[in-house]
C-alpha cells in the first residue's frame, strides 16, 4: 500500500479515534469518576486524557512507514 493512501486512511482513523475516545472519556468522567476521592479523580482524568496517545502513536508509525520497493 502506498504511503499516500496509508496517510489518508490513517488520518481518517486518527480523527475517528480522537472523537470516539473523547466521547468515551467524557462518559466515564461523568459516571463513576465523580464518586471517587479527589486524588483518584485526578489520576483518572490524567489517564483518560493521555491514554489515547498510545494507539495514536502506533497508527502514526504505520502511516509513516516508507513504501516497499518493487
Amino acid at each position: 500500500m502506498p504511503q499516500r493512501l496509508r496517510k489518508l486512511i490513517g488520518t481518517v482513523l486518527l480523527l475517528t479515534l480522537m472523537v470516539v475516545w473523547a466521547l468515551v472519556a467524557m462518559a466515564l468522567a461523568q459516571g463513576r469518576v465523580t464518586e471517587l476521592h479527589w486524588a483518584l479523580q485526578t489520576v483518572s482524568y490524567i489517564i483518560l486524557g493521555v491514554a489515547w496517545v498510545i494507539p495514536a502513536a502506533f497508527l502514526i508509525r504505520w502511516m509513516e512507514r516508507p513504501d516497499r520497493k518493487a
